[in-house]
């Protein structure tokens, strides 16, 4: 089939063409199986990942209610040990940690901890505070902190 271009203008012979044909549509399903399945496998993944960070959050929620408290007790002795004896209660069973005092208590902290010796003058401080006026003192706030964020969780929780 011939056309005609003879004698014809450059606007004329612009005229003749015809448009161009529109591309297909491209489908934003996956070509193949396959990449359904790796979909599938990122989002169980993902959903895994977020549950473990939720399970692992709260499961140290003690932890960071404990550190808050530990702020706002301004060194406060009593209050620090009062503060440790919750948190052992509430990370290991209660038949374990509730009849602890003394150099018992203090064996506790060292053992259930990353193990970094105890100061003398400290663990004395702090098996002392509940018996003494508030006194303040930043080492064992200190101690409490290290021992808050260290301490290996009893088996049966």
């Amino acid at each position: 089939m011939s056309v005609d271009t003879e004698g014809k203008s450059l606007v004329e012979l612009l005229d003749m063409l015809e448009p161009a044909p529109e591309p297909v549509p491209i489908s934003m399903m996956p070509q193949t199986w396959g990449w359904l399945a790796i979909a599938m496998l990122v989002a169980v993944l993902i959903a895994i990942s977020l549950y473990l960070f939720w399970r692992h959050r709260k499961a140290n929620a003690y932890r960071r209610l404990a550190l808050a408290e530990l702020r706002q007790c301004d060194d406060d002795c009593a209050k620090v040990a009062e503060i440790l004896k919750r948190t052992a209660l509430v990370a290991f069973p209660r038949s374990e940690v509730a009849g602890l005092c003394g150099k018992n208590w203090l064996n506790f902290l060292q053992q259930t901890s990353d193990n970094k010796p105890i100061p003398v003058e400290t663990g004395h401080a702090l098996i002392q505070a509940p018996y003494r006026t508030s006194i303040s003192n930043p080492s064992v706030t200190e101690l409490a902190r290290n021992w808050i964020l260290t301490h290996k969780v009893g088996k049966d929780r």
